[in-house]
């Protein structure tokens, strides 16, 4: 596997000092996305972007003390599962998909609809986030197809 280390311990300082807060903020957006613009898609692109940015500063092996790569299948697996079963709910309590005032177990209609706006949020930001560094170690993380030339 190719060594990908910058060797600058700016960069990594500051990727390192960055990424925490870049994921903080990403979870803010996650779970206020039923009350403010954002949401799932975007919060799930910031988690992405923070464990990226860590991957391509420190490189792939210590990288994966953050976010192994064996967690992004099933982690996407588990949002678009949260996603399709809070819509699923819905239609076994008698009202149509993703319908959240079905959802009254979280209380009022107005709690349900704000629970289940929350779980979807949840599922998407999840399911986002894995599928990214997913689609980054499959496309980046392997060994480098060298060309040799016939001299």
């Amino acid at each position: 596997m190719e060594n990908r280390d910058f060797n600058c311990p700016i960069v990594l300082l500051i990727s390192r000092m960055v990424s925490p807060f870049i994921m903080l903020f990403a979870l803010y957006i996650i779970f206020h996305g039923h009350y403010s613009p954002g949401g799932g898609f975007q919060g799930g692109t910031m988690l992405a972007a923070a464990v990226l940015l860590t991957r391509i500063t420190s490189g792939y092996s210590v990288s994966q003390f953050q976010f192994k790569t064996a967690l992004t299948m099933p982690l996407g697996a588990a949002g678009v599962l949260i996603y399709w079963g809070t819509g699923f709910s819905s239609l076994l309590l008698g009202k149509s998909f993703l319908n959240y005032s079905a959802l009254t177990v979280f209380g009022s209609v107005d709690n349900a609809h704000s629970m289940g706006i929350l779980l979807v949020e949840v599922g998407v930001g999840l399911a986002v986030m894995a599928l990214l560094i997913s689609i980054y170690d499959d496309l980046f993380a392997g060994e480098p197809i060298m060309v040799k030339d016939n001299e």
